[in-house]
This record gives C-alpha cells, sequence and structure tokens, in this order.
C-alpha cells in the first residue's frame, strides 16, 4: 500500500498537468511512498496523445495515466481515479497547481500525528506569489443571506477570518478542492464525491458530511505546505459554467439543509437577480434559472456525449 495516492483531472490542460507532475516528482522526498493517478476527462484525442507522449518519456514507475469517455466533472473524474488508487490517504490536486515544498509529506506527516483530522490542506498561493484564501465555512442559508464577514465577526471561534495569513496550523470547515488531501477510509465511508455535482461545492460537500458522520473527521489548513494555484485554467468563464455553479449551489445547499432553506434562498436570489437584471441585462439568465429553480437536470453532465475515440 502507498502512503498517498494523488489523483489528477486532465481536462484539455496536458501542459498544466505536465508541469503539476514535475513539481510533484521535484518537491516530494522519500520520506513516503506515493503514486500519481491522471485521469483524462475526455480532453480532445491531440491533448490527450500529448499528455500521453510526455510521461512515457519520462518513464514514471509510480504514475498510471487512464482515459474516461466523457466528461464526468471534477467528482466524476476523481472517483474514477479512486478506483485505482490504493493509498492510505488520497491527495486530490488540481491539474493547474505547482508545488513549492513537500506538501505531500507535510499534510501526510500531520494527519498521521494528528487523531481529530481526516481531511487538511496546504496553503495557496497564486502565481504571482500572494496568498489565497484556502479554507472556506459550510455552506448554509444564513452564509449565503449574511456573507462570510458578518460570520467572523460575530462568531470568530467558529468562523476564523479567511484572508488571514496563518502561521500554524487551524481548524476549519472545509478547504479547496484544489488541494484537498484526505484519509481513505474517512472518503470511503461517506462515499467519496457526490458523483450528482458536476462542478463546484463538491469538496464542500464532502468535508461537511466527513464532519457529521465521523468521530475524528475535523479538517485543517496547514499553512506549513505551500502550493500555487493557476486559478480557472481548468475551466472557462462561460455562462454556462457560471448557471452550473449556481446549480451546485442551491443542490448542496438543498441536500445538508433541507427543502425550507433551499426554497427561502431560491427566492432570496430570485429577487436579487431579477433587480441585478435591470441594472445589467445579462443577469437574466441567471434569474431565470433560480426562478426555475436551478434544477440539476439542467447541469452540464446532462449534456456529456460520449467520444467514440
Amino acid at each position: 500500500m502507498n502512503d498517498i495516492s494523488v489523483i489528477l483531472i486532465n481536462y484539455n490542460s496536458s501542459s498544466y498537468t505536465i508541469s503539476c507532475v514535475q513539481s510533484i516528482l521535484k518537491q516530494t522526498t522519500s520520506s513516503i511512498k506515493y503514486e500519481i493517478i491522471i485521469v483524462d476527462n475526455a480532453s480532445e484525442i491531440e491533448d490527450f496523445e500529448t499528455l500521453k507522449n510526455e510521461l512515457s518519456k519520462s518513464n514514471i514507475p509510480n504514475l498510471k495515466l487512464v482515459r474516461s469517455k466523457y466528461n464526468t466533472g471534477f467528482g466524476g473524474g476523481n472517483m474514477y481515479g479512486v478506483q485505482f488508487a490504493n493509498g492510505k490517504y488520497f491527495a486530490f490536486v488540481n491539474n493547474d497547481t505547482i508545488l513549492q515544498n513537500d506538501c505531500l509529506y507535510i499534510t501526510f506527516d500531520f494527519l498521521e500525528k494528528t487523531p481529530s483530522a481526516a481531511v487538511c490542506s496546504p496553503q495557496q498561493y497564486d502565481e504571482n506569489g500572494n496568498v489565497q484564501k484556502s479554507f472556506d465555512h459550510f455552506l448554509s442559508l444564513k452564509r449565503e443571506i449574511f456573507g462570510r464577514k458578518i460570520l467572523e465577526k460575530f462568531n470568530p471561534i467558529k468562523f476564523p477570518k479567511r484572508k488571514m495569513v496563518y502561521s500554524s496550523p487551524i481548524q476549519v470547515q472545509s478547504v479547496p478542492g484544489s488541494f484537498l488531501v484526505v484519509k481513505a477510509d474517512n472518503f470511503e465511508n461517506v462515499g467519496g464525491f457526490d458523483t450528482n455535482i458536476f462542478l463546484y461545492y463538491e469538496e464542500t460537500d464532502l468535508c461537511y458530511r466527513i464532519h457529521k458522520n465521523t468521530i475524528g473527521g475535523d479538517c485543517f489548513l496547514i499553512p506549513k505546505g505551500r502550493y500555487t494555484h493557476f486559478n480557472g485554467q481548468s475551466t472557462s468563464k462561460s455562462l454556462a459554467i457560471k448557471k452550473e455553479l449556481k446549480i451546485s449551489l442551491l443542490y448542496v445547499l438543498r441536500k445538508n439543509s433541507g427543502y425550507i432553506p433551499y426554497q427561502t434562498l431560491r427566492w432570496w436570489l430570485v429577487l436579487k437577480f431579477f433587480f441585478k437584471s435591470i441594472v445589467k441585462p445579462s443577469n437574466f439568465h441567471i434569474f431565470y434559472l433560480f426562478l426555475l429553480g436551478a434544477p440539476i437536470n439542467l447541469s452540464l453532465k446532462q449534456k456529456q456525449i460520449i467520444a467514440k475515440q
């Protein structure tokens, strides 16, 4: 068994995937035994072939490259990769990241020595070296209505400030999917990522379920570990992606908080985007989506085509 199984998803971004793998090989010491599993999420055949050829040149013994015939999204892609993993811990790492130091050992060592912890993440930086927000509070009605700043102001113990720079491990509620390390047993016991979600809020949902259903299911930010995230390189900024964000938002809220909070937030967002669309007509599409209830059957997941190559 490996100490850590690193799972990456490639989707038409082979150059980022290759750079990410190179940084893992460079920064990870021999102190731990690890494997790298790359899931190609139905990229264009040219991108997949580029990735396969470049990786074959490196002849990395602890690397597996597998390909899905259709784009399964973030959660689905990672769940596909898990089927090939045998690590004690799973590290879900975005392909548009670069390790600045030995993040795998640092997170592994922390989880090994902290019985109460099930999930953790290193500190995230942008490509200019600026510290980025590296944790979040659980998705809830009050978070969406009042905002994170209000929660942090009135209950700083439960809701630590996301914009602060921390120097030692701090317990948080959820960490980003760009670099999430989790105990395999805890991950598997809650069923892993919810594959109904195509994009967004998968990590929030996962951390919530582990915390709720696990003794010793706490989540931590580990500032000692550092990685660079070229934010947004793995997804576009299209209207379809913006709508997907809203669909996932209401799906996860309804799933974990119930029908009444879902309907309350839905109609609050209907009103909010009605007035926003008057000022900026491009917001009408989002207003109409909320009016429909942002049903999951409108998700991009329902529009995937199985590739024949």
